[in-house]
Protein backbone atom coordinates (compact mmCIF):
# COMPACT_ATOMS: atom_id res chain seq x y z
CA UNK A 1 0.00 0.00 0.00
CA UNK A 2 1.48 3.42 -0.99
CA UNK A 3 2.09 6.04 1.11
CA UNK A 4 -0.63 9.13 1.74
CA UNK A 5 0.31 12.78 3.27
CA UNK A 6 -2.73 12.91 4.88
CA UNK A 7 -2.43 14.33 7.55
CA UNK A 8 0.99 15.16 7.81
CA UNK A 9 1.93 18.79 8.39
CA UNK A 10 5.66 18.79 8.00
CA UNK A 11 5.36 20.88 4.93
CA UNK A 12 2.90 23.04 6.19
CA UNK A 13 5.33 23.60 9.49
CA UNK A 14 7.98 23.54 7.54
CA UNK A 15 7.34 27.12 5.48
CA UNK A 16 4.52 28.36 7.42
CA UNK A 17 4.12 29.71 11.30
CA UNK A 18 0.60 27.86 12.25
CA UNK A 19 0.10 27.03 15.83
CA UNK A 20 -0.21 23.54 15.63
CA UNK A 21 3.35 23.24 14.77
CA UNK A 22 3.80 23.79 18.25
CA UNK A 23 3.08 20.25 19.39
CA UNK A 24 5.34 19.13 17.33
CA UNK A 25 9.06 18.55 18.71
CA UNK A 26 10.75 19.32 15.23
CA UNK A 27 8.76 22.39 15.20
CA UNK A 28 8.22 23.54 18.62
CA UNK A 29 10.16 27.06 19.15
CA UNK A 30 12.99 26.57 21.25
CA UNK A 31 13.16 22.66 21.37
CA UNK A 32 16.46 21.50 23.03
CA UNK A 33 18.67 19.13 21.13
CA UNK A 34 16.36 18.94 18.08
CA UNK A 35 17.32 19.94 14.84
CA UNK A 36 15.59 23.08 13.22
CA UNK A 37 13.36 21.68 10.35
CA UNK A 38 11.72 25.03 9.11
CA UNK A 39 13.06 26.35 5.73
CA UNK A 40 13.18 30.29 7.32
CA UNK A 41 13.58 30.67 11.16
CA UNK A 42 10.93 33.28 12.25
CA UNK A 43 13.40 35.04 14.76
CA UNK A 44 11.47 38.71 14.99
CA UNK A 45 13.03 41.10 17.05
CA UNK A 46 15.97 39.86 20.04
CA UNK A 47 15.42 40.62 23.79
CA UNK A 48 18.97 39.44 24.73
CA UNK A 49 19.54 36.64 26.66
CA UNK A 50 19.33 34.13 23.65
CA UNK A 51 15.21 35.45 23.34
CA UNK A 52 13.33 36.68 20.44
CA UNK A 53 10.02 38.43 20.39
CA UNK A 54 9.11 36.55 17.29
CA UNK A 55 6.21 38.34 15.59
CA UNK A 56 5.49 41.51 17.09
CA UNK A 57 3.37 42.76 14.30
CA UNK A 58 1.09 40.05 14.10
CA UNK A 59 0.72 40.99 18.56
CA UNK A 60 -0.16 44.82 17.50
CA UNK A 61 -2.41 43.14 14.96
CA UNK A 62 -3.71 40.93 17.64
CA UNK A 63 -4.27 44.04 19.84
CA UNK A 64 -5.91 45.96 17.77
CA UNK A 65 -8.34 43.12 16.90
CA UNK A 66 -9.41 42.06 20.20
CA UNK A 67 -10.42 46.06 21.17
CA UNK A 68 -12.32 46.41 17.66
CA UNK A 69 -14.05 43.25 18.11
CA UNK A 70 -15.25 44.40 21.42
CA UNK A 71 -16.40 47.34 19.76
CA UNK A 72 -18.40 45.26 17.49
CA UNK A 73 -19.72 43.27 20.05
CA UNK A 74 -21.16 46.81 21.63
CA UNK A 75 -22.61 47.84 18.50
CA UNK A 76 -24.50 44.83 18.01
CA UNK A 77 -25.69 45.41 21.60
CA UNK A 78 -27.35 48.40 20.04
CA UNK A 79 -29.04 46.57 16.95
CA UNK A 80 -31.47 44.91 19.36
CA UNK A 81 -34.18 43.92 16.47
CA UNK A 82 -31.17 42.33 14.79
CA UNK A 83 -31.61 38.44 13.77
CA UNK A 84 -28.64 36.71 15.37
CA UNK A 85 -27.57 39.58 17.58
CA UNK A 86 -27.03 37.04 20.23
CA UNK A 87 -25.05 34.42 17.81
CA UNK A 88 -23.17 36.94 16.42
CA UNK A 89 -22.13 38.29 19.61
CA UNK A 90 -21.03 34.32 20.40
CA UNK A 91 -19.00 34.34 17.10
CA UNK A 92 -17.12 37.64 18.03
CA UNK A 93 -16.47 36.50 21.55
CA UNK A 94 -15.20 33.37 20.16
CA UNK A 95 -12.91 35.39 17.70
CA UNK A 96 -11.68 37.39 20.82
CA UNK A 97 -10.20 34.13 22.71
CA UNK A 98 -8.68 33.17 19.30
CA UNK A 99 -6.92 36.38 19.12
CA UNK A 100 -5.87 36.32 22.66
CA UNK A 101 -4.17 32.61 22.12
CA UNK A 102 -2.72 33.65 18.74
CA UNK A 103 -0.23 36.54 20.86
CA UNK A 104 1.21 33.79 22.55
CA UNK A 105 1.07 31.14 19.77
CA UNK A 106 1.84 32.60 16.55
CA UNK A 107 2.78 36.28 18.19
CA UNK A 108 6.04 34.02 19.58
CA UNK A 109 6.08 35.39 23.08
CA UNK A 110 9.18 34.04 24.86
CA UNK A 111 7.47 31.24 26.58
CA UNK A 112 8.20 27.58 27.91
CA UNK A 113 7.47 25.02 25.81
CA UNK A 114 4.79 23.86 28.36
CA UNK A 115 3.15 27.47 28.75
CA UNK A 116 3.38 27.62 25.14
CA UNK A 117 1.26 24.04 24.42
CA UNK A 118 -1.39 25.14 27.13
CA UNK A 119 -2.32 27.84 24.77
CA UNK A 120 -1.97 25.88 21.71
CA UNK A 121 -4.23 23.51 22.68
CA UNK A 122 -6.69 26.52 23.71
CA UNK A 123 -6.13 28.46 20.42
CA UNK A 124 -6.53 24.68 18.03
CA UNK A 125 -10.36 24.26 20.14
CA UNK A 126 -11.21 27.84 19.90
CA UNK A 127 -11.04 28.16 16.08
CA UNK A 128 -12.54 25.13 14.99
CA UNK A 129 -15.45 25.94 17.73
CA UNK A 130 -15.44 29.66 16.76
CA UNK A 131 -15.91 28.23 12.76
CA UNK A 132 -18.70 26.30 13.70
CA UNK A 133 -20.90 28.72 15.71
CA UNK A 134 -20.17 30.82 12.38
CA UNK A 135 -21.80 28.42 10.28
CA UNK A 136 -24.96 28.17 12.67
CA UNK A 137 -24.64 32.01 12.47
CA UNK A 138 -25.68 31.13 8.87
CA UNK A 139 -28.47 28.56 9.83
CA UNK A 140 -30.32 31.02 12.25
CA UNK A 141 -31.23 33.73 9.14
CA UNK A 142 -33.28 30.89 8.26
CA UNK A 143 -35.08 31.32 11.27
CA UNK A 144 -35.60 27.07 12.39
CA UNK A 145 -35.68 28.41 15.64
CA UNK A 146 -36.50 31.44 17.07
CA UNK A 147 -32.93 33.76 17.42
CA UNK A 148 -31.99 34.96 20.82
CA UNK A 149 -33.59 32.48 22.49
CA UNK A 150 -32.32 30.37 25.49
CA UNK A 151 -32.33 27.23 23.26
CA UNK A 152 -30.85 28.68 20.14
CA UNK A 153 -28.20 30.09 22.25
CA UNK A 154 -27.43 27.07 24.18
CA UNK A 155 -27.56 24.48 21.46
CA UNK A 156 -24.47 26.94 20.14
CA UNK A 157 -22.83 27.12 22.82
CA UNK A 158 -22.99 23.02 23.78
CA UNK A 159 -22.35 22.03 20.21
CA UNK A 160 -19.26 24.52 20.59
CA UNK A 161 -18.15 23.27 23.65
CA UNK A 162 -18.04 20.06 22.32
CA UNK A 163 -15.76 20.50 19.61
CA UNK A 164 -13.66 23.32 21.51
CA UNK A 165 -13.27 20.26 24.02
CA UNK A 166 -12.54 17.78 21.72
CA UNK A 167 -10.45 19.41 19.65
CA UNK A 168 -8.05 21.09 22.62
CA UNK A 169 -7.77 17.24 24.01
CA UNK A 170 -6.50 16.02 21.01
CA UNK A 171 -3.59 18.68 20.82
CA UNK A 172 -2.87 18.81 24.46
CA UNK A 173 -2.40 15.34 24.75
CA UNK A 174 -0.33 15.77 21.43
CA UNK A 175 1.77 18.34 22.59
CA UNK A 176 2.09 16.73 26.56
CA UNK A 177 1.90 13.02 25.84
CA UNK A 178 -0.54 12.49 28.59
CA UNK A 179 -1.58 8.79 27.33
CA UNK A 180 1.25 8.65 24.21
CA UNK A 181 -1.29 7.83 22.07
CA UNK A 182 -0.35 10.77 20.01
CA UNK A 183 3.50 10.57 20.16
CA UNK A 184 4.03 9.27 16.60
CA UNK A 185 2.79 12.44 16.11
CA UNK A 186 4.69 14.84 18.51
CA UNK A 187 8.12 13.28 18.05
CA UNK A 188 8.29 11.48 15.26
CA UNK A 189 6.43 12.29 11.58
CA UNK A 190 4.21 15.19 12.84
CA UNK A 191 1.37 13.29 10.86
CA UNK A 192 -1.73 13.61 12.78
CA UNK A 193 -4.97 12.45 11.06
CA UNK A 194 -7.37 13.33 13.79
CA UNK A 195 -5.84 17.09 14.15
CA UNK A 196 -5.91 17.37 10.41
CA UNK A 197 -9.58 16.65 9.96
CA UNK A 198 -10.13 19.01 12.80
CA UNK A 199 -8.10 21.74 12.62
CA UNK A 200 -7.41 22.22 8.79
CA UNK A 201 -10.44 20.38 6.89
CA UNK A 202 -13.57 21.17 9.59
CA UNK A 203 -12.91 24.59 9.76
CA UNK A 204 -12.64 25.07 5.60
CA UNK A 205 -15.89 23.04 5.54
CA UNK A 206 -17.94 24.90 7.74
CA UNK A 207 -16.60 28.18 6.24
CA UNK A 208 -17.29 27.06 3.04
CA UNK A 209 -20.97 26.09 3.82
CA UNK A 210 -21.20 29.42 5.94
CA UNK A 211 -21.03 30.92 2.49
CA UNK A 212 -23.28 28.95 0.54
CA UNK A 213 -25.87 29.28 2.95
CA UNK A 214 -25.41 33.07 3.59
CA UNK A 215 -25.60 33.19 -0.15
CA UNK A 216 -28.77 31.93 -0.80
CA UNK A 217 -29.87 33.97 1.91
CA UNK A 218 -29.34 37.10 0.60
CA UNK A 219 -30.03 36.06 -3.17
CA UNK A 220 -33.16 33.80 -3.04
CA UNK A 221 -34.80 34.70 0.60
CA UNK A 222 -33.94 38.94 0.48
CA UNK A 223 -33.56 38.96 -3.39
CA UNK A 224 -30.46 41.36 -2.52
CA UNK A 225 -27.46 41.91 -4.18
CA UNK A 226 -25.72 44.40 -2.09
CA UNK A 227 -25.13 42.66 0.83
CA UNK A 228 -23.21 40.32 -1.24
CA UNK A 229 -20.07 43.01 -2.04
CA UNK A 230 -19.48 42.78 1.88
CA UNK A 231 -19.49 38.91 1.78
CA UNK A 232 -17.49 38.44 -0.84
CA UNK A 233 -15.03 40.95 0.44
CA UNK A 234 -15.30 38.69 3.58
CA UNK A 235 -14.49 35.23 1.53
CA UNK A 236 -11.75 37.36 -0.53
CA UNK A 237 -9.99 38.81 2.39
CA UNK A 238 -9.64 35.60 4.14
CA UNK A 239 -8.60 33.27 1.28
CA UNK A 240 -5.76 36.34 0.85
CA UNK A 241 -4.76 35.39 4.41
CA UNK A 242 -4.37 31.63 3.76
CA UNK A 243 -1.79 32.74 0.50
CA UNK A 244 0.18 34.88 2.72
CA UNK A 245 0.52 32.35 5.09
CA UNK A 246 0.74 28.81 3.57
CA UNK A 247 2.11 30.08 0.39
CA UNK A 248 4.00 33.62 0.56
CA UNK A 249 5.18 32.89 4.27
CA UNK A 250 8.55 30.85 3.63
CA UNK A 251 9.21 34.03 0.71
CA UNK A 252 8.68 36.58 3.24
CA UNK A 253 10.88 35.34 5.94
CA UNK A 254 14.02 34.39 3.51
CA UNK A 255 13.94 38.22 1.96
CA UNK A 256 13.73 40.16 5.51
CA UNK A 257 16.20 37.39 7.55
CA UNK A 258 13.40 35.73 9.67
CA UNK A 259 12.53 39.90 10.99
CA UNK A 260 8.66 38.62 9.77
CA UNK A 261 6.64 35.90 7.79
CA UNK A 262 3.16 35.81 6.35
CA UNK A 263 1.73 35.19 9.51
CA UNK A 264 1.56 38.87 9.99
CA UNK A 265 -0.62 39.30 6.87
CA UNK A 266 -2.54 36.10 7.96
CA UNK A 267 -3.62 37.83 11.09
CA UNK A 268 -4.41 41.58 8.81
CA UNK A 269 -6.21 40.06 6.47
CA UNK A 270 -8.07 37.59 8.97
CA UNK A 271 -8.96 40.58 11.10
CA UNK A 272 -10.27 42.27 8.26
CA UNK A 273 -12.77 39.36 6.91
CA UNK A 274 -13.84 39.41 10.93
CA UNK A 275 -14.82 42.91 10.12
CA UNK A 276 -16.28 41.90 6.81
CA UNK A 277 -18.56 39.46 7.77
CA UNK A 278 -19.93 41.56 10.92
CA UNK A 279 -20.87 44.68 8.41
CA UNK A 280 -22.72 41.78 6.11
CA UNK A 281 -24.32 40.58 9.13
CA UNK A 282 -25.48 44.30 10.15
CA UNK A 283 -26.38 45.19 6.38
CA UNK A 284 -29.10 42.15 6.09
CA UNK A 285 -30.31 43.36 9.63
CA UNK A 286 -31.77 46.68 8.52
CA UNK A 287 -34.90 47.78 10.11
CA UNK A 288 -36.77 47.85 6.91
CA UNK A 289 -35.26 44.02 5.58
CA UNK A 290 -37.52 42.21 8.39
CA UNK A 291 -40.78 42.61 6.23
CA UNK A 292 -39.08 41.79 3.03
CA UNK A 293 -37.88 38.49 4.53
CA UNK A 294 -41.29 37.49 6.17
CA UNK A 295 -42.69 37.90 2.91
CA UNK A 296 -40.53 35.88 1.15
CA UNK A 297 -40.86 32.77 3.00
CA UNK A 298 -43.60 30.66 1.44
Amino acid sequence: MGSTQFGNFNDFCRDSTLPVCNLFEGYNVGQPNYPNLKSCELVGIPLGGGKHLGNLGSIILCGIAIVTTAYLIWRSERKQAAVGRREMQLFLLGYIIVEICEIFTVGRFPLSNTVRIAFTGIHLGAITATLWILLLNAAVGYQLLDDGTPVSVGLILASAAVLFIGTGYIALDTGYSWTGYWDSSRTGNNRGIALYVLCQLAPLVFLFLFFVLETALVIRVLGERKPMIYLGAAALLFAIGQIFNYVVSVHICDGVDGKIDGALFETLFTYLSVVAIWVFWSSITEDDWPSQVAGSYP
